[in-house]
């Protein structure tokens, strides 16, 4: 079966997504639109066969006219007075029911202690097709507090002096698959996929440089990842279980590039046009327009194609369902429906005026950061100290060098897992013995 979406997305790379709905009509934006002849601007057989490589173009070169830096994105997710400002969105997706972070976090294990493996999307599609806005969709109607999204624009390579030049110029070729660094790519998705910790590269598309920082993010039950070549190295292709790719009109993301670099990053019309004939979109016919034949999906339309976002959703629902990822759902069901008995490795902490006040701070959504982050440490002590309280231990006596005898209790276990599960103003631990 063949879907198809259409959306648009926010600013994010120099030549992949980031669209933005023009209200407008396209000779409306560019006068001259009518000399831009669609998909033949650019020779379908010239497509660079480099990033620095570009074919003739007629339009006059651009100054390549910059502006200061946009404001950089803070690597974390938690929120408070003083930070909440600052640019946590990057982060951060809101919904009128839920708030979903998007840097993921390590995923939970199943019923056996065992880690679940993640379920990863790949989304692919020409620039400005509204691949992000797609992506958004999707985490907002999965229903999961905790996803990780990727994007392929943070994995350009550094530029040297003189491709750093043709830059400026226009004339360096970012939609070609040399300019991404494929090897950290690859080999960030795989840590992620395996649950753990990397430090994403942060890309300034108007100095064309990476930042000096890094973004935090984990691996997540859910991993999204999106980009122009989503599906051109095959590692990739290997490690995605869902591939998607964005179809949108060629006029359409013309339209949306040219609004976003004009009025984001401080390009000029003859500049951006003449990036777009020589180099996006020959790119787009010759690396990115094949790629379609890897897709399991096609969305026509993005984030506006809704019928095909919900056959998206409900398919990874269903796979999630049966990997295990819905466990605490499951227990939380479980318990309240009172249709099957409570596991025996599943301990309740006792409910006591205590707990309740944590809770009410906790769950509080103007609990101030460190606030939360106190009262968050004092309920994960209560848990842990519940949770050896049901350890067994058993009589040992040691005798020191001197010859003085001590009798003690050591716990009689060999592996133990403790976590903290908070639903419905309930605390669960579950251990492993």
């Amino acid at each position: 079966m063949t879907a198809k979406i259409n959306t648009l997305d926010p600013p994010s790379s120099a030549s992949s997504d980031s669209d933005l709905e023009i209200q407008t009509e396209l000779f409306e934006v560019f006068p001259d639109a009518g000399e831009i002849d669609e998909e033949r601007s650019g020779d379908f057989y010239q497509t660079p066969a480099s990033p620095i490589t570009v074919p003739y173009c007629p339009r006059p070169a651009s100054t390549g006219s910059q502006k200061s830096p946009r404001s950089r994105r803070q690597r974390t997710t938690s929120i408070n007075q003083t930070t909440q400002n600052k640019g946590v969105t990057e982060s951060i997706l809101r919904t009128p029911q839920r708030t979903i972070y998007t840097a993921g976090r390590p995923p939970w294990y199943n019923c056996e202690g065992q880690k679940v493996e993640p379920f990863v999307i790949g989304i692919c599609g020409g620039s400005a097709s509204g691949k992000t806005t797609v992506a958004q969709k999707i985490i907002e109607s999965l229903g999961v507090p905790w996803v990780t999204l990727l994007s392929m624009d943070s994995f350009y390579k550094v530029l040297n002096e003189k491709q750093h030049e043709m830059a400026g110029i226009n004339e360096y070729n970012f939609d070609h698959p040399d300019a991404f660094d494929f090897d950290l790519l690859t080999s960030t998705l795989q840590r992620l996929k395996e649950g753990r910790k990397v430090e994403v590269p942060v890309y300034n598309f108007v100095t064309h440089s990476r930042e000096a920082r890094t973004k935090t993010m984990y691996g997540a039950n859910v991993i999204i990842f999106e980009g122009i070549l989503t599906f051109h190295h095959p590692k990739v292709v290997e490690m995605l279980d869902m591939k998607i790719f964005v179809d949108t009109d060629a006029d359409v993301r013309l339209a949306r590039r040219l609004k976003r670099d004009i009025s984001q990053r401080g390009r000029d019309l003859d500049g951006v046009l003449k990036q777009y004939t020589g180099m996006v979109q020959p790119s787009f016919n010759h690396y990115i327009a094949p790629l379609m034949s890897h897709a399991d999906i096609i969305v026509p339309r993005g984030g506006e194609n809704e019928v095909a976002i919900q056959l998206i959703v409900q398919h990874v629902q269903t796979q999630l369902q049966l990997r295990g990822l819905k466990l605490r759902e499951e227990l939380v069901a479980a318990y309240a429906s009172n249709k099957q008995p409570r596991p025996d490795t599943i301990k309740l902490l006792p409910t006591t005026p205590q707990i309740r006040g944590l809770h009410t701070f906790i769950r509080n959504k103007d609990t101030p950061r460190d606030e939360f982050i106190f009262y968050s440490k004092r309920l994960i002590r209560l848990v842990i100290e519940y949770t050896l309280s049901l350890m067994t231990f058993v009589d040992k006596s040691v005798e020191t060098p001197q010859g003085v005898v001590y009798h003690g209790m050591p716990v009689n276990i060999d592996k133990f897992r403790p976590i903290l599960h908070i639903a419905g103003g309930i605390a669960r631990t579950l251990y492993n013995p």
